[in-house]
């Protein structure tokens, strides 16, 4: 029978669709875990079923009558199943329902309402009332969450009431009160059960004391609850002002926290028992600062007020708690915190006048302290915010829109920087032009165009437009360039007159010609006024009227000057001419420079100023910061009025340090520019004026031009750009020298080797000891020149149980094997040796060293000995030691008769030694032999397993010692036998048998056989263990880490009292753990990842096989499969070797507690020997520290979606990331969950969960105002709904494909001390910045390349940005946060759509900006994985120049860029969008000395002036290219990283590296990712179109198609390589007769090597690129992919259509600039006809405009055939196919027969047909590009089926062109060969078969 009904109306019918469904047979298409899969419209059903599945065990009826009601209650919240998956829930819980109705019977009573009442019962008592006592918080939570659950389903199950026991009744109100006893995070602060540590610790219990402090406070009245009572302040503020549950409680353990560890650092430990109110007082500055400073800013007064009678900690936390909660449901506003201000700024008035009676600044009405519902604040404040911030995001369509079209955040944002926020009222008045927004916003989305009403209603945006085009450059670096072009002006007037010597300057008509450079100044300065105008345009309408003055009086000024300056000068001159004589007639006065002087002085008077203000930094910092209306109106003219960037000079000491470095610089960079580059080009180019050339060889449209000016343009053109281009090449020279120098000074690479570290080892432990463990107390007391020798010793034994869990974790990781883990492993140390027990490894052979040089010693005085001995520190360390633990075994096994014999041979040994007799005691030729017989012994002792083992091994054991003691006493002692005689004859003449009594079940103590087992190996070790570890990856780590210790860093605290911190990680839906199918997935080689891995990393996997087939361990099959997964995933870029990384920081600081606490005792026995049960209460406070100090939360987007995934990825995603959970208890994931409510809206949630029993435990739900990942940035948006749940004062990020190591993790207290550190101005770091090692480095040579690259840029390239430029910002590296200052300034990163698509970086700007310091350390690192695939690569580098060509248009950029000082504006600029820009000019000059010199080779005039014997310009132009040739070669890039080898490893190493680098092509490599970031860095100033590219992190190399290639490099490398080729070719075919090729190949060398490796540097780089095999299957998929049709649902790697359509994206939606811009460069192309033309020989030497109107003629006549052709295929190909056959068959008749005529009478040469290809190819493709920059017109017009097919027939001659020298190379076998040599020589260094691998021939005799 069913459960009995419930009463409800739909039960009947519910039973009759139950017993329909009975013999359906339906299949349970889920997991035992039916809680986990139910629809998110039904979420409330989950809780009821997870108690079901509590209970099933204990009684299975009552888990039956669970799943009844949830299937009850699923029915009446969705009776139709109209919801998405509720039918399937249901249809599935109806299937078990009759399945289980049948099995399952009560088992406490007869019928189902009785059964359930008495299991509620019994639950209650056993599980309630006694589990208070017993259990812990979190299971207790479950436990009354069962209960509720329980009790609920009574109520549906007994029909009547009134059966319902009054002691049932009674139980379920004591539930109910405990309703909040929920899941807790860190702290069970309500809840009942057991208390764990952390609750007891007094900080904790002092902050939670002073937050339930709710005296005082007014009774809020709740008509909703009226018995409710109010816990503690935070509850009290959720009433008043409607926070939710969730938030509320997720606050209330970040605020306890957060004053538990402030507390603990501003007292001891003892004074812990209340609050002390420097702890809020410090809380207080550090979080509302920002709010301070805001209210300064806007002249309004601080609504933080405390009245005089008022409990001021009280209402301090009544402000610290309201702000958090602001900030905690704030969702997406947290990215605009001075909005966050504005909100709180309300709210705390509002807070003010409830406690206070105030009255209301509005209606004039009294505050009411009334409840108000929750979400009050959601739905009233964040929602019609977050609204807002949707609409505007709508508008960016996707990133397609323009940036000046739509509002991102920190235009909404900026909107509160100004007072008319205030008119926004509170409550905010939705009417107010903050909200208003265009009422056709609504068919936004649908109108791919805004149309124009909308960009008229549209809001304006706020302060700063972000205008697509490459003048932001100049307007925001415009002093840079101003300097530069004006520098080059003096320096070319001094060329210019007289012989160019530089002290010309002095000549009086070169220095007035110099003093026209001011004029440009002016002219300069009138252009910058300009575009201030022009590009701010659309915000003008947000700025306020004197911001407005400001730019027109700018621009009036600046234009006054341009006209005034040009008049003074020219009345200077003498006997003007031209212009200048216009302007001296309009001055008056001629040859005075008087005028023109004073003109100048009065120009150069702002400038006075703000020099002198550079020099007094202070004074600057202090008119900038300032908010007083005298000083602001002073400061309005030099910068406009701005709440970010003011005051960020530094101190004089390190402005005179970057000062120096940039003096340097430029002085280096304008000596070499004007005697390389100017100089020698004055007298060529004065020549070139001179002469008179009428002759050209082509149709000169301008003959009459004077001074041959186009020649001097195309020689002078490529020498301007390349001077305003190298200095990054100073920059970077300078940067590598004195990076290398400050990494000198910081101690980097002294400890590089084994070698090196064997020889200092010594002081290994002092170092530590100094360095990573915290002063004591005692030790300060104490003077320091007197060392105690206990607390040495302890001190000592701190450091080996942190090396030994060092050691003990690369063994985990299979980096070392038991073998090396045995040599690396040190003894805890103990009373009975003397001298510190080194490692073996350190000892290796030094006791065969020593008996061989006893052995052969012939000296015969004791001294001599020892002293040879002792000069070996570690050869007298392993003898004193050997000695005394030998002793020490001898002693413990022997009885009291045979210990007395031990004993007295001892004493004679120690007795001859010190009497210096040892030599004439004992015989030096026996030890051999004695050494032997101890080895034996030893051996066979610590063979010993059981107690069987010790019973059968006794005699052999018994007579080894035997033998032993006979060597001694025979062999080794001179007189052993007499001594032996006389001690039997004192001891009354005992003859009995010696050492046959023993002690051997001492070998089942563990420390005692270790013992055994170490002297057995200091006996025994061999030279070899010289190279332990072999594993070059366990050498790095040892060295940097011994390195790290004598390097300068901040001493270590007591973990109780270090900084509190998070680490956060953004995870969308990468590989978690890979899966056996991937482990064993082939590709299309055959090759399995398991299997590569296995060839990479053999020496990892044989120890990994060591380790699991370890029969103590006693794995399974399944465990080994398990742990083969694992092994691979640590191998990989996943999320589970980032959390393994990341939980080392929780064991650290749990062995940190250890050292910090334990007594002497505990700590000499080590621990991983302390007995735990003797010190569980140490134990459970370390953990609670652990806890108190440290969080790690991995924020998972999508794992509520993952959750509820059907089988298959994500699915095993949401598995792996439980499983993480479950593994590691400290781990909480938090993610973004979506739910459907009851009318059909997606709701959305910011949900925190953490490992339970077998699933997740939700412990905080906080209810979002939308989808947030809509607005913003997928990754920033990501971090920011998790930043909620972090915890501490400090935040670490880390990406997902970043590690960490354990003994790293031990530094983490240390750096976190760099907070507290003042640096130079008092300022303290808001960011440290921290190094990383790249671990992808090993794959193939590309790997290596990036990872060198990579290395230097977090190295050397960080160290030289941090000290002394001081423009470090935020990379996305593993940097930690002050997170108190970055929560309260819009968070750790910017999340605006496209603009911030480098979010990281952003977020080092605003933190730098709003006054923050960023700091760089390098003795602590992280480990980091890059993208190791050439495609893959390149994708990376093509999304990284995307986001600097965004960085170009931001407000970021131009702030800081106006807002730094001169030189360090300098810095910042080389540093970040400089370097991309100088790349694209590098590539620039390239194409402007190419078409300068086709000019000059064409029309004839390079022939005149090169047999004119007096001009020798190109030796000149080949300097300059050789100079830009550094940089297109990467050799900018080589430098740090030689620089930076060098400094670590050595530089022969170094050296060597480089040399082998240039041999793998690394110059390629780099001229190749050249071309990437400049097309790249182009596209996006001129087009848009930046998006996030997944670059793929596997590691598995495979073969890369040629389409593919071909699709992703087709415009950005093959087309300009194929122009540039072509350009060359016309160079010297046109030029040979006049030039010599040596001198024509010298020019163009680095131009061809740049061709080439545009071309072919992608299959080269590519595996089995030359395979025969692979190339027909390569030219097969390219044909296919050319014929394919495009359409709709048609990708791009499927037709060529679909791609071509896809690469012309951004034309679709960029500006009428870009589409002018694009037409504009597609205008060169016609050049290639023009000058051609006149040279074919069918031209005849005609220079009449006629010869170009016929080759247009021939053009025009050419395409209308193909348009036949075309028409013709399309009209008649199917239904009139012999028409068009006939069609054809004349066109190619009159093809032909034209030709003939051609080539007999018109004197057509073959020479003339390839010409004319070159000449007519760059025409079609010039139609190409101007018909795609014209879409919307050539479509009009119908030709644009033409167009497409004109560009296939392209696309097929450019394939055919790149295609056919791979088919001729890969004819050859050695050419394979030679590339798979050159791509994977790291790993055939290695020993691999890498070729065995790509050929997929597995080894068959090894099991994967």
């Amino acid at each position: 029978m069913m459960a009995s009904t419930s009463g409800t109306k739909d039960g009947g019918q519910v039973r009759t669709r139950t017993r329909m469904l009975r013999n359906s047979g339906l299949i349970d298409p889920y997991a035992a875990h039916d809680s986990e899969v139910v629809p998110s419209t039904l979420s409330a059903v989950a809780p009821i079923l997870r108690a079901a599945n509590e209970v099933e065990k204990d009684n299975p009826r009552v888990a039956y009558l669970c799943r009844f009601h949830a299937f009850e209650k699923a029915h009446r919240m969705d009776p139709k199943s109209t919801r998405r998956g509720v039918r399937q829930f249901k249809t599935y819980l109806l299937h078990r329902l009759q399945k289980e109705e049948v099995e399952t019977k009560p088992r406490l009573a007869k019928s189902d309402p009785k059964e359930i009442q008495l299991y509620y019962q019994n639950f209650y008592e056993k599980n309630i009332i006694q589990g208070q006592s017993t259990k812990k918080p979190e299971e207790m939570a479950k436990m009354l969450q069962i209960a509720a659950v329980l009790y609920d389903v009574l109520n549906t199950v007994v029909v009547h009431k009134e059966k319902v026991e009054p002691e049932t009744r009674r139980y379920a109100k004591h539930v109910e009160r405990n309703e909040q006893y929920a899941h807790y995070n860190i702290l069970p602060i309500y809840a009942v059960g057991v208390k764990p540590a952390i609750m007891k610790l007094p900080e904790i219990e002092a902050a939670l004391q002073s937050l339930q402090n709710v005296a005082n406070l007014p009774l809020l009245k709740n008509p909703m609850d009226s018995d409710r009572t109010v816990n503690d302040i935070l509850e009290w503020l959720a009433l008043k002002f409607g926070f939710q549950k969730g938030n509320v409680a997720n606050q209330r353990e970040h605020l306890t926290l957060l004053l538990a560890n402030i507390d603990t650092r501003s007292k001891s430990l003892k004074d812990c028992n209340e609050l002390d109110s420097r702890t809020i007082q410090t809380l207080m500055e550090k979080l509302f600062k920002n709010y301070n400073a805001w209210c300064d800013y806007l002249h309004c007064t601080s609504n933080l007020k405390f009245g005089p009678d008022a409990d001021r900690q009280q209402l301090e936390l009544l402000y610290i708690g309201l702000y958090l909660l602001i900030w905690g449901e704030a969702s997406n506003i947290r990215f605009m915190p001075e909005c966050v201000s504005y909100i709180f700024h309300n709210m705390a008035n509002e807070l003010h006048g409830i406690l206070f009676g105030n009255v209301e600044s509005v209606s004039g009405a009294t505050y009411q302290p009334e409840a108000v519902e929750e979400e009050f604040f959601l739905n009233n404040v964040v929602v019609p915010i977050y609204e807002v911030m949707h609409k505007e995001a709508m508008r960016n369509r996707g990133g397609k829109a323009s940036h000046s079209s739509w509002r991102n955040y920190d235009d909404l944002n900026e909107y509160f920087w100004s007072d008319k926020c205030f008119k926004l009222g509170w409550p905010m008045d939705r009417d107010s032009d903050f909200f208003v927004s265009s009422e056709s916003d609504k068919n936004l989305q649908e109108n791919e165009e805004v149309n124009h009403v909308i960009s008229e209603k549209r809001k304006p945006k706020t302060n700063f437009v972000e205008v697509r085009t490459f003048l932001h450059l100049y307007r925001s670096f415009d002093r840079m360039w101003m300097f530069l072009i004006l520098v080059f002006q003096a320096m070319l007037i001094i060329a210019w007159h007289g012989d160019g010597s530089i002290f010309g300057i002095f000549d009086d008509d070169v220095f007035g010609s110099i003093l026209s450079i001011f004029i440009t100044s002016s002219v300069l300065n009138f252009f910058q006024a300009s575009l201030d105008v022009i590009l701010s345009y659309n915000a003008w309408r947000s700025l306020k009227n004197t911001q407005i003055l400001r730019y027109l009086l700018k621009l009036t000024f600046s234009a006054f000057w341009v006209v005034i300056l040009p008049i003074g000068y020219s009345g200077s001159v003498k006997n003007p001419t031209g212009v200048a004589k216009f302007f001296s007639n309009l001055g008056g006065n001629q040859g005075d420079r008087s005028l023109y002087y004073y003109l100048v002085a009065i120009y150069l008077m702002p400038n006075a100023l703000s020099a002198l203000l550079f020099l007094l930094p202070p004074l600057r910092r202090y008119m900038e910061r300032s908010n007083s209306r005298v000083i602001v109106f002073i400061m309005w003219w030099a910068q406009p009025k701005l709440y970010v960037g003011r005051g960020m000079h530094e101190d004089m000491f390190s402005l005179l340090k970057y000062t120096m470095y940039w003096m340097l610089v430029l002085v280096s960079k304008f000596s070499f520019s004007y005697y390389v580059e100017i100089l020698p080009l004055v007298a060529p180019t004065k020549e070139i004026m001179d002469m008179k050339i009428n002759i050209y060889e082509w149709h000169e449209f301008f003959p009459n031009v004077s001074h041959n000016i186009g020649v001097v343009i195309a020689i002078w053109a490529p020498i301007v750009m390349v001077y305003f281009m190298d200095a990054q090449i100073w920059y970077a020279i300078y940067a590598t020298v004195i990076g290398g120098i400050y990494g000198a000074f910081s101690h980097l690479g002294e400890i590089r080797t084994l070698g090196m570290l064997r020889s200092r080892f010594y002081s290994v432990p002092e170092a530590f000891y100094e360095r990573l463990v915290p002063m004591q107390t005692e030790e300060l007391k104490e003077d320091p020149s007197e060392e105690d020798d206990s607390l040495v010793r302890k001190n000592i034994a701190k450091f080996l149980q942190v090396w030994n869990e060092f050691i003990y974790s690369m063994r985990e990781e299979d980096l070392i094997s038991n073998g090396e883990r045995d040599l690396l492993l040190v003894p805890y140390t103990t009373s009975v040796v003397s001298v510190i027990q080194w490692p073996p490894f350190l000892l290796a052979s030094k006791i065969p060293i020593a008996l061989d040089m006893a052995k052969v010693f012939k000296g015969k005085e004791d001294a001599d000995l020892f002293k040879k001995i002792n000069n070996d520190d570690y050869m007298y360390s392993a003898i004193i030691e050997c000695y005394q633990t030998l002793k020490d075994i001898l002693l413990g096994l022997l009885d009291d008769e045979d210990k007395r014999i031990i004993r007295h041979i001892c004493r004679i040994i120690e007795n001859s030694i010190q009497n210096r007799v040892f030599l004439s005691t004992f015989r030096m030729s026996g030890l051999p032999s004695l050494n032997d017989k101890l080895v034996k012994f030893l051996s066979h002792l610590s063979q010993l397993t059981d107690y069987d083992d010790v019973e059968r091994n006794a005699p052999v054991i018994v007579n080894d010692l035997q033998n032993l003691m006979e060597v001694i006493l025979q062999d080794v002692m001179l007189n052993g036998r007499e001594w032996l005689e006389t001690y039997h004859n004192s001891r009354g003449n005992d003859r009995k048998q010696r050492f046959d009594v023993m002690n051997i079940r001492l070998t089942e103590i563990k420390s005692w056989k270790e013992k055994v087992e170490r002297l057995h190996l200091l006996l025994t070790v061999k030279e070899s263990a010289i190279n332990v570890p072999m594993n070059l990856e366990a050498r790095r780590r040892i060295t940097f880490f011994t390195n790290s210790l004598y390097m300068k860093m901040p001493n270590a605290p007591k973990v109780h009292n270090m900084m509190s911190f998070s680490v956060l990680t953004p995870y969308y839906k990468e590989d978690v753990l890979y899966s056996e199918e991937d482990l064993h997935k082939e590709n299309e080689d055959g090759i399995s990842t398991l299997f590569y891995l296995q060839k990479i990393y053999p020496d990892e996997w044989q120890n990994f096989e060591d380790r699991i087939n370890d029969p103590k361990l006693g794995a399974t099959e399944e465990d080994r499969r398990e742990a083969t997964r694992h092994w691979v995933s640590y191998r990989g870029q996943t999320l589970s070797r980032t959390v393994r990384g990341m939980m080392y920081y929780k064991q650290a600081l749990e062995l940190q507690c250890f050292l910090d606490s334990a007594d002497d005792t505990a700590i000499f026995n080590g621990y991983r020997t302390v007995d735990m049960n003797k010190h569980r209460a140490l134990k459970e406070q370390a953990q609670a520290l652990v806890d108190l100090k440290f969080t790690y939360v991995v924020s998972c987007q999508i794992y509520g979606a993952q959750k509820k995934a059907s089988p298959g990825k994500d699915q095993s995603c949401y598995a792996n990331i439980l499983d993480l959970m479950l593994k590691y208890p400290s781990l909480r994931v938090a993610y973004i969950d979506e739910r459907e409510d009851t009318g059909n809206e997606k709701v959305y949630y910011s949900v925190l969960v953490k490992g339970g029993d077998k699933l997740d435990e939700e412990i905080y739900r906080i209810k979002l105002p939308g989808p947030p990942t809509e607005i913003g940035e997928g990754k920033p948006e990501n971090q920011n709904h998790a930043i909620i749940f972090t915890r501490g004062e400090a935040l670490q990020t880390i990406d997902m494909n970043q590690d960490n190591y354990f003994e790293e993790a031990f530094k983490m207290r240390n750096v976190l001390e760099e907070f507290y550190k003042d640096h130079r101005g008092e300022r303290r770091p808001t960011i440290l910045g921290l190094r990383e090692h790249i671990f992808t480095g090993s794959v193939s040579s590309l790997a290596w390349f990036m990872s060198n690259q990579e290395t230097s840029f977090v190295t050397i390239g960080q160290r030289i940005l941090a000290d002394p430029l001081r423009v470090r910002f935020h990379y996305g590296h593993p940097d930690i946060f002050d997170r108190i200052f970055h929560i309260t300034r819009g968070g750790i990163s910017k999340a605006s759509k496209v603009i911030n698509l480098s979010e990281d970086i952003f977020s080092g700007y605003n933190s730098t900006l709003r006054g923050g310091y960023v700091t760089h350390h390098e003795y602590i690192q992280v480990g980091k994985g890059r993208d190791v695939g050439m495609n893959q690569i390149s994708q990376f580098e093509a999304k990284v120049a995307n986001g600097n060509g965004e960085q170009t248009l931001s407000r970021d950029v131009y702030r800081l860029g106006r807002r730094f000082d001169f030189y360090r504006m300098l810095s910042f600029y080389f540093t970040t969008v400089g370097f991309y820009f100088s790349s694209m000019v590098t590539v620039l000059v390239v194409y402007v000395f190419l078409y300068g010199r086709t000019y000059m080779v064409l029309s004839g005039l390079e022939r005149k002036i090169m047999e004119n014997a007096t001009i020798s310009s190109n030796r000149a132009l080949e300097q300059a290219l050789a100079t830009q040739s550094v940089f297109q070669l990467g050799l900018l890039l080589v430098l740090p990283m030689a620089m930076e080898v060098g400094l670590e490893s050595g530089f022969r190493h170094a050296l060597g590296d480089f040399i082998i680098m240039q041999l793998q092509l690394a110059s390629v490599f780099f001229t190749f990712q050249l071309g990437t970031k400049v097309h790249y860095f182009g596209k996006t100033i001129l087009h848009g179109g930046s998006k996030y590219r997944a670059t793929g992190r596997g590691f598995v190399i495979f073969h890369a198609k040629f389409t593919d290639n071909y699709r992703l490099y087709s415009r950005s490398h093959f087309v300009k390589g194929i122009e540039l080729g072509m350009l060359l070719v016309i160079y010297q075919v046109y030029g040979e007769s006049y030039r010599s090729t040596e001198l024509y190949l010298f020019i163009t060398f680095s131009i061809w090597f740049l061709v080439t490796s545009w071309l072919f540097a992608p299959f080269v780089f590519n595996p089995s690129g030359f395979d025969w095999q692979k190339t027909v299957e390569d030219w097969t998929d390219w044909k296919r992919w050319m014929g394919n049709r495009g359409g709709i649902g048609i990708v791009q790697d499927k037709s060529w259509e679909s791609w071509w359509d896809a690469e012309q994206e951004h034309l679709k939606h960029t500006n009428i600039r870009g589409r002018l811009m694009e037409i504009m460069l597609a205008l060169r192309f016609f050049i290639y006809q023009y000058g051609l033309v006149y040279h074919l020989n069918i031209a005849r030497g005609s220079r009449s405009i006629l010869v170009y109107v016929l080759s247009w003629l021939v053009m025009i006549i050419a395409l209308l055939g193909l348009k036949m052709v075309s028409m013709g295929r399309r009209r008649f190909g199917t239904d009139f196919q012999l028409m068009f056959r006939i069609l054809k068959a004349f066109l190619f008749l009159g093809f032909l027969s034209t030709v003939t005529v051609l080539f007999v009478v018109c004197g057509l040469t073959l020479s003339d047909i390839f010409a004319a290809f070159l000449a007519f190819l760059p025409t079609g493709w010039a139609f190409l590009l101007i018909g795609q920059a014209c879409r919307p017109c050539v479509k009009a017009i119908g030709l644009w089926d033409s167009i497409k097919e004109m560009g296939r027939v392209y696309e097929c001659v450019l394939g055919l062109i790149i295609f056919m020298p791979i088919v001729i190379l890969s004819w050859f076998p050695f050419v394979s060969e030679f590339q798979t040599r050159l791509l994977f020589n790291q790993a055939f260094s290695r020993g691999l078969q890498i070729s065995m691998i790509l050929a997929g021939k597995k080894d068959k005799t090894r099991s994967a």
